[in-house]
Formats: C-alpha cells, structure tokens, sequence
C-alpha cells in the first residue's frame, strides 16, 4: 500500500505490481490505489515503454525496464552494495569480516575488514576458498540440495587441510541440515587449524544464494560463548546484505 496523495509513490507501486499482476483490479488491489489511478498509471508508463499492452486486456513489463534493468546490472558492484552492513558489522564486533561471492564450485574473496587484533588472517581479496570447509562455503551449501553438493564433492573432492575437516558428502550433508536449521554456519578450524569462522548466506535480486559473508578469529580467541553472542548479529548482517543487492522477501534497509 502508497501514502495517500503521494503521486510518485502511486506510480512506483503500479510498475512493481506489474511484475506479479496484470489486470487494473488486480494491480488496485494489490496497490491500494484506485482503479482509475492504476489506469493512468499506466497509460503513462505505456507511453514510456515501461509497460505494454498483453492483448487480453492486461499490462505487462515493457521493454524500457529490460534496458533500464541491463544498464543498472552493468556498473553494479556486489561488494560495494555490501559495504555498509559489512563495515557496521566490523565496528560492532571487532573481528575480521569478509565477503565472499560463489564462482562455479568455490568462492572469492570480494571484501575484507581485518580485525581489531594484534594478529591478521591470511585471506585476501581475490583469494578462493573450498566450499566444503569454510563458513561462508558451508553457508552457500546450506541453500543447494543436496545432489548438486554431493556433484560438486565429486568435482572438487573434499581435501582434508585439518584433523576436523568434514572428509565424506554425508558428514557434510549432515553438517549442512544444521547450518539451515540455525541459519549461519560454523568453519570449526576445518580449513585453517586455530581460525574460527562463522558465517551466513547472502543472496541475490533473483532469490538464488549469491555467496556469504563471516567473521574470523583465532580459536582462542573467540569462544563458543562469542560465537552464539555474534552469529546472529552475521545473520542480520547477511540479511542486510541481501536487501542491498535486491534479494525478493529481503526487508529494505532504511535511509
């Protein structure tokens, strides 16, 4: 629903109800605004090429917003999107923050916040890391099923770096259910011995898990006790995140 008398509030509604609708009552509806209004609208955004006629009395997305879409996708840049919730998320834990993007059957590192600790972690931008035994890869693994994880085992293999790397698809598979059911996943020094990690998935404009983002520390450093105080503070911050670059249901970040 539109603030009353807001005229560019009305329009905005009408273009993004005509994703899921398509007759005037319908768009009104969903809207809030009057049948009559609607139909100005969109008359208007006809006349604009942001939607069209669909021959059976309804409207649909018009070409202008496919072109409008590719322009805006060109010079969008995922980790700038994420840099707000990433650096609030930095000041308000103090440990070492990153960004990752999935890339076929790994993740890149695309942004990292090293932490307020007389130590650093060896990641870098640009770096890769396994799926299978990071935080982040975990939490992207979490939102496939479980076919497609056990074919990207078979392609990668599941190199064991650490005494607690999971070695075997149904170990992870297990580990996975888990990582949804509370929503972040933890890297238990299963990729690197004495780092702890602690990580949640972000997602895209289409809804389709885009990578994630974690928090880093020495093992002796962040205790079981850290790890349930600031995972859900990662899990907002994800959320955030998605919101940011688009992700369907996401609430949108106010300001």
């Amino acid at each position: 629903m539109v603030r009353e008398g807001s005229s560019i509030d009305k329009a905005l509604a009408v273009l993004e109800a005509i994703a899921e609708h398509h007759r005037v009552t319908d768009i009104a509806a969903a809207t809030g605004v009057s049948k009559s209004t609607v139909h100005r609208i969109l008359q208007s955004l006809v006349e604009w090429g942001f939607a069209r006629a669909d021959g059976r009395g309804g409207y649909e997305p018009g070409p202008r917003i496919l072109t409008l879409a590719g322009r805006v996708m060109n010079r969008f840049d995922p980790a700038r999107q994420a840099s707000g919730a990433l650096n609030a998320l930095h000041e308000r834990i103090g440990y070492t923050t990153h960004f990752a993007i999935r890339s076929g059957d790994e993740a890149v590192y695309v942004d990292k916040l090293e932490g307020r600790r007389p130590y650093q972690m060896p990641s870098r931008i640009g770096m890769s890391l396994r799926l299978h035994c990071t935080a982040i890869g975990k939490a992207v693994l979490a939102q496939l099923g479980a076919d497609e994880v056990r074919a990207i085992c078979a392609r990668t293999g599941m190199p064991t770096p650490t005494a607690n790397t999971l070695a075997t698809p149904e170990e992870l598979l297990a580990d996975l259910a888990l990582v949804r059911s509370r929503g972040y996943a933890i890297d238990d020094e299963e990729n690197l011995p004495g780092v702890l990690c602690v990580g949640a998935p972000v997602f895209d404009h289409t809804g389709q898990v885009l990578g994630g983002i974690s928090i880093s520390a020495l093992a002796m450093d962040m205790s079981r006790e850290d790890v349930e105080q600031f995972a859900p503070e990662v899990v907002s911050a994800a959320r955030e995140v998605s919101a940011a670059l688009g992700a369907p249901g996401a609430p949108v970040p106010n300001g």
